[in-house]
């Protein structure tokens, strides 16, 4: 079911989108990550460098922009198994550069997410008409 809101004394209307669940936002990060992979390897970029690192935060954007916000744990831990395993070590291999950079990545993915995902899932207002009276002729 799709409702509408609107701005009041605006005059476009916005769909309200239905979000993803947890499980579907997870899924389709981790298949979105398996795509960006074979993208970035059409391109010579799988090696860990600034353009495999923006693609992966561009795919935790996107996704995290139809997803819940409780989903972001889960797109950034999609995103990061992705990016390690495909770009940084390239065989579908997950290495282990220690807890810390580990974690930076893995925490700047979930941020990502976080933060696109916030201000969608932010209650709409509805649409007020303007009482009639029936006292007064219209």
């Amino acid at each position: 079911m799709r409702m509408y809101s609107a701005r009041p004394g605006g005059t476009r209307y916005h769909p309200v989108l239905d979000r993803l669940s947890t499980g579907a936002s997870g899924a389709v990060a981790l298949l979105g990550g398996g795509l960006l992979a074979l993208g970035l390897r059409g391109l010579g970029q799988l090696h860990s460098g600034w353009l495999a690192l923006v693609a992966y935060l561009a795919l935790c954007g996107l996704v995290g922009g139809f997803a819940r916000p409780r989903a972001a744990p889960l797109i950034g831990l999609a995103a990061w198994l992705c990016c390690n395993a495909f770009t940084e070590h390239r065989h579908a291999e997950l290495g282990w550069s220690g807890p810390w950079p580990e974690a930076r990545h893995f925490a700047v993915f979930t941020a990502t997410a976080l933060l696109v995902s916030l201000p969608t899932a932010l209650p709409r207002r509805t649409v007020r008409a303007t009482p009639v009276r029936l006292d007064r002729p219209v």
